[in-house]
C-alpha cells in the first residue's frame, strides 16, 4: 500500500518516539493513501515560512502478528477511541490504527462534545454525514522497521507547483 506523509523535512525512516502525543490515534506516525490530503496538510507548512515535503512510502500489505484496528466510519467506536486518544486515556494497544481522520468540522464536533456540549447520540448523528477522510497511524516501531520502505520525497514549493526531490 503506498501511503503520503507531510513534513518540514524529508524523513526516510520515520520514528514513532518522537511523534506528538495526544492525537487521534495516539503518539505515532501518520500516513495516509490520499496524497491530495497529504498535500493539502503540507500546505500549513508553507503558510508558516518552513518547507513543505510529502514523504512516499510503501507498506507492505500483511502485517502477521500485530494488531491492527481498522474504523470504517466516525462510529461510537472511532468516537471513544479518539476522545481516549486525544485525553491520553486509552488502554487499548494496537501497532497500526486506521480510519477516518478528525478534520475541522469533525474536530468541531469532537470539540462540542469534550466540552459537555453535545451529548454523544448529538455528536454521533452530526457525524454520520461527514464522510471519512484516511488516516493510518503505526504506533509500534517495529512495524515501521519491518514494513514500511521509503520511496522518496517531493518538495511543495506552492499549492500549484512541486517540485521533486529525491
Amino acid at each position: 500500500m503506498k501511503l503520503y506523509h507531510a513534513s518540514t523535512a524529508v524523513i526516510a525512516r520515520p520514528d514513532v518516539h518522537h511523534s506528538r502525543e495526544h492525537l487521534d490515534f495516539g503518539k505515532g506516525v501518520y500516513l495516509t493513501v490520499l496524497p491530495e490530503q497529504a498535500r493539502k496538510y503540507a500546505l500549513r507548512f508553507l503558510l508558516r515560512g518552513q518547507a513543505a515535503y510529502l514523504n512516499a512510502y510503501e507498506l507492505d500489505d500483511e502485517l502477521p502478528g500485530y494488531e491492527v484496528k481498522r474504523f470504517a466510519r466516525y462510529d461510537e467506536e472511532w468516537l471513544d477511541y479518539v476522545s481516549e486518544c486525544r485525553k491520553g486515556t486509552s488502554r487499548r494497544r494496537y501497532d497500526v490504527v486506521e480510519g477516518g481522520i478528525a478534520n475541522d468540522r469533525v474536530f468541531n464536533t469532537i470539540d462540542l462534545y469534550f466540552a459537555g456540549l453535545l451529548n454523544k447520540d448529538d455528536a454521533l448523528g452530526r457525524l454520520k454525514f461527514e464522510h471519512p477522510n484516511h488516516q493510518l497511524c503505526i504506533l509500534n516501531q517495529a512495524v515501521i522497521d519491518r514494513h514500511l520502505r521509503f520511496v522518496g520525497a517531493e518538495e511543495i514549493k506552492t499549492e500549484g507547483g512541486p517540485h521533486a526531490s529525491r
